[in-house]
């Protein structure tokens, strides 16, 4: 009996703890059923970990826009972005916790840049050391004693096979991650395929570089009309690309992508993926051939004169373009040395000088009528006060005779002749004219605002005006403009009479479609009749032909140029008139029967830095290099020449060595005469273009060089001990020591070319 209860004890034991074991298991699945319900529906803690889980897996990586390119009129780039990469490297990355390895593959990678980039191997190596070393530390976690990591598994591994490890101190990891740069510039796409084959560079270490998408602005064409196309960033903020930044910019787009290994991932289609929008074109007026030429002729000429600054801008009558707008001056740390470094022709707001005789001849003419026959007593170049007793003292640059014209005033460039017709015409009624100057814009900006383009500034309010205001403003003081006010008005009498206003914007573009599209626009229908313009047009072409610019373009008999020279002294704040600072400008327009162009060049500087202070002898050549460049680039202007039988022959010949110009001669020639078949020799030309060659001895005097080209003159005359100085171009007109003259050895003779 006891024997059968103790089994049926046993077997409800065993039932009992079958039974206990079975709430336990319920009681664990109702917990984990609560766990469920509660992590599902009340916990955020599965919704922070998932989120920190797509963190991890997903990257929302910026798609960058490609920046807008801004174009020459005719669609080549002045200023494009192409994609570079540069390389940030992760110096405390687990790639380069080996040392070992690390070394290993600095030293082969810096061999490698160095052949790549130039420079030695040695400064890439030692700098990426250094990088590492500053980047990844290791230090005492209970002191703050540093160790550099350099060596220090190697005292671990001693500690261990000596037995001491026990005496080895715990070491912390510090990791820098910040970015480190070892290459010297950023790369292109080719470059990139060809460097990314490089140790470390082709991902054997794992994420030890990150590779950085930038989109570099180029500008192909260097400095030419940078300060034009402006810049943005910490540099500067100013011209093309800082008023159309956000046109250029465009959109940054984003895209998901997910993490596959280190180093890897692809994209993940996903409605979050926003595609980028490249920045729009812009399409300038400028015309790149023009640019470069004005460019060079008004730097030569700054150069030579060693002025201050200067700008030359050329205009398109018709529409008002700017196909050329240069503007360079003198860098403080390098004398002679011009750069685009201020935008002169819209900001530098100046008394014009003479330049502003055109608004007082139009005046004199359209409003008040006055005859191109007007005389005035310009007291042969003497001092003379006008406007009365306390009117202010006038005199002109050179003796221009007595009683002279109109037209022979702008020829000119008469102070005391416009200034005593402005004010014997305006005394009475000065607001007349204020407000014809009104008439012609002169006191609004022309509409590049935007661009830094000044104001004018005068004194509107006649009740101000002392006893000097209404004379001076009669030539050209009293009275402050930019250069782009003084072109725009000349610019509108080429245009008979209609004023646009200057146009650098022609169209935005996508690609080929044009977006948004500025047409020209009118400032003035008209600004007189076309009876005074008859006149002004005749009185400006007389200062070409015969006046202060007929220097430049009295020989051209191509085609006729009209315009204006003008020399204003400089005075503003700090700056007195004694301290001889001037502004020279000429414009001229051409051809002057049909103008297609109208061209401005304004020079500062100050007596004493070059050969002249006038606006004919500082701008005059820079115009006159603009004008020709331009007439015999344009094709439609040239005649076609026609076949014919009739022989032509040159009308000079240069001297020089006499078997040379016998050669040529009996070419071009009809007629050789000759004494002596070798040596040194003047070539004469008669009417009937028959060249007779006379030789120069040798005989201790100075030879007659005039005629002769410029190596032959400098051969001969230095084979006799003499010393050389010349200067211009073309064929030799003068000599310092007369010929026939006794010469000594080391003697200097200088040499004029035209």
């Amino acid at each position: 009996m006891a024997k059968q209860k103790r089994e049926v004890d046993v077997r409800e034991e065993m039932f009992d703890r079958v039974k206990a074991l079975h709430w336990c298991f319920i009681l664990i699945g109702m917990c984990v059923l609560a766990r469920l319900i509660w992590v599902s529906f009340f916990s955020a803690e599965v919704a922070h970990n998932a989120a920190r889980l797509e963190e991890r897996i997903f990257i929302a990586d910026s798609v960058y826009a490609r920046r807008g390119s801004i174009l020459a009129r005719d669609g080549e780039p002045l200023a494009t972005s192409i994609l570079r990469y540069r390389v940030d490297f992760d110096m405390a990355s687990e790639g380069f916790d080996s040392l070992e390895i690390f070394r290993k593959q600095a030293d082969t990678l810096s061999k490698r840049l160095s052949q790549f980039f130039g420079g030695t191997s040695a400064s890439y190596r030692d700098l990426m050391l250094k990088r590492h070393q500053e980047h990844y530390r290791l230090v005492y976690r209970k002191d703050s004693n540093v160790l550099r990591s350099e060596g220090w598994f190697d005292r671990i591994w001693d500690a261990i096979r000596n037995d001491q490890f026990k005496t080895v101190k715990i070491y912390d990891t510090l990791r820098d991650h910040s970015p480190v740069e070892i290459l010297p510039r950023a790369v292109d796409y080719n470059e990139w395929q060809e460097l990314k084959k490089y140790p470390i560079l082709n991902w054997n270490l794992g994420m030890t570089y990150r590779l950085v998408t930038l989109d570099q602005r180029v500008y192909p064409y260097g400095d030419l009309g940078r300060r034009t196309l402006g810049l943005v960033g910490d540099k500067g903020n100013y011209g093309i690309e800082a008023i159309y930044r956000e046109t250029l910019e465009g959109r940054n787009g984003c895209m998901l992508r997910q993490r596959i290994a280190p180093g890897f991932s692809s994209v993940v289609h996903s409605s979050d993926n926003v595609d980028a929008e490249d920045g729009l074109d812009i399409v300038t007026t400028l015309d790149v051939d023009i640019q470069h030429a004005a460019d060079a002729a008004l730097r030569r000429q700054l150069q030579t004169q060693n002025a201050i600054w200067g700008t030359s801008v050329v205009m398109e009558v018709a529409t008002g373009d700017i196909l050329a707008m240069v503007n360079l001056g003198e860098t403080k740390e390098r004398s002679g040395v011009y750069i685009e470094k201020e935008n002169y022709a819209l900001s530098r707001r100046m008394e014009p000088g003479s330049t502003f005789k055109l608004a007082a001849l139009l005046a004199l003419v359209e409003d008040c009528k006055m005859p191109i026959t007007q005389r005035y007593d310009t007291h042969e170049g003497r001092q003379v006060v006008v406007g009365g007793p306390k009117g202010p003292k006038i005199r002109d640059s050179h003796n221009i005779g007595k009683d002279i014209d109109l037209k022979e005033a702008t020829a000119q460039s008469s102070n005391v002749y416009f200034a005593e017709a402005i004010y014997q015409h305006y005394k009475d009624n000065p607001q007349r004219y204020v407000d014809f100057l009104s008439h012609l814009w002169i006191d609004r900006p022309v509409g590049l605002e935007n661009l830094g383009e000044a104001t004018p500034l005068y004194q509107q309010d006649v009740k101000k005006w002392s006893a000097h205001s209404l004379p001076n403003m009669g030539y050209g003081y009293a009275i402050e403009l930019p250069p782009i006010h003084t072109l725009t008005l000349y610019n509108a009498v080429a245009n008979g009479g209609c004023m646009v206003a200057p146009r650098l914007i022609k169209e935005i573009r996508r690609g080929d479609n044009v977006v948004d599209r500025f047409p020209p626009r009118v400032l003035v229908e008209s600004i007189c009749s076309d009876e005074t313009m008859k006149v002004v047009r005749e009185c400006l072409e007389e200062t070409a032909r015969t006046g202060t610019a007929k220097q430049y373009f009295r020989d051209t008999t191509s085609f006729r140029v009209a315009g204006k020279t003008g020399t204003a002294k400089f005075a503003q704040s700090g700056i007195k008139y004694s301290d001889g600072f001037y502004l020279g400008t000429m414009v001229v327009y051409f051809p002057a029967d049909n103008p297609k162009y109208t061209v401005m060049t304004s020079i500062f500087t100050r007596s004493g830095r070059g050969g002249t202070i006038y606006g004919a002898g500082l701008a005059g050549p820079v115009e006159r290099d603009i004008v020709n460049y331009i007439y015999y680039r344009d094709e439609d202007w040239h005649q076609t020449l026609t076949p014919s039988d009739e022989k032509h022959y040159p009308p000079i010949v240069k001297g020089g060595n006499i078997a040379s110009v016998r050669r040529v001669s009996d070419k071009f020639s009809p007629r050789v005469s000759f004494t002596d078949r070798e040596g040194w020799g003047r070539a004469q030309t008669d009417t009937l273009r028959n060249v007779n060659i006379t030789t120069i001895e040798d005989d201790g005097l100075m030879p007659n060089v005039v005629g002769m080209g410029l190596n032959d003159a400098i051969y001969m005359l230095e084979s006799r001990g003499l010393r050389v100085h010349f200067a211009g171009k073309g064929m030799i007109r003068q000599q310092s020591i007369p010929a026939g003259r006794k010469i000594q050895v080391g003697q200097t003779v200088s040499l004029t070319l035209r």
